[in-house]
C-alpha cells in the first residue's frame, strides 16, 4: 500500500486551515481556532492510548480534530453569533459533538443535520447526504454569548 505523506506546513491550503468566519460584526468575540491529529500510541505496557498533538505530517486516513475557541471580549453580550467553517478539501466531515451544529453540503446555500439534507443526482434524483460532501460546518448561538464569556467549538474530520 503506498500512503501519501503529507507535509502538515507544506499542505496547510489543502487542510483548509482557514479560520472559521464569525457572522454579527457589532460583537467583540474573538475566535482562535486549532488543528489536531489523533494518534494512538502504545504505552511501555503495552496499553494503547490515544493522543491529540500538533500535526507535523498526516497521511490519508489520519483523523483530524478541528477545535475553535470563542471569547466575547465586548462589554456586552454578544446576540446573534454565527461561527461558520468551511471543511477543507482533503478531509471529510466525520462528526460533531455540539449539539446545535449544523452542515452543508452545497457550499453554504443550505443547513441542517446531515439525517435531513439531499444530493440531487445528475439524472434529477434526490438521495441523503454523505459526510464525505459535507462543505462546511456552523454553530448559530440561540443564546447571547455573556461578556467576558468563553467557550469552544469542535468537529472531527479524516484526511482524504
Amino acid at each position: 500500500m503506498i500512503r501519501k505523506f503529507i507535509p502538515f506546513f507544506a499542505a496547510i491550503a489543502a487542510l483548509g486551515a482557514v479560520p472559521a468566519a464569525a457572522q454579527a460584526t457589532a460583537n467583540a468575540v474573538a475566535i482562535n481556532s486549532d488543528v489536531l491529529v489523533e494518534r494512538t500510541v502504545t504505552d511501555p505496557s503495552g496499553r494503547s492510548q490515544t493522543t491529540l498533538e500538533e500535526p507535523a505530517t498526516v497521511v490519508p486516513g489520519d483523523r483530524l480534530v478541528f477545535v475553535l475557541r470563542y471569547r466575547n471580549n465586548g462589554a456586552q453580550p454578544a446576540t446573534d453569533f454565527v461561527v461558520t467553517n468551511p471543511l477543507p478539501a482533503a478531509v471529510a466531515f466525520d462528526s460533531t459533538s455540539d449539539a446545535f451544529a449544523t452542515v452543508s453540503v452545497d457550499g453554504g446555500a443550505t443547513w441542517g443535520p446531515l439525517a435531513s439534507l439531499t444530493v440531487t443526482e445528475a439524472d434529477g434524483t434526490s438521495r441523503p447526504a454523505r459526510a464525505d460532501e459535507v462543505t462546511h460546518v456552523r454553530w448559530a448561538f440561540t443564546q447571547p454569548i455573556p461578556a467576558g464569556e468563553a467557550g469552544r467549538l469542535m468537529f472531527r474530520g479524516v484526511v482524504k
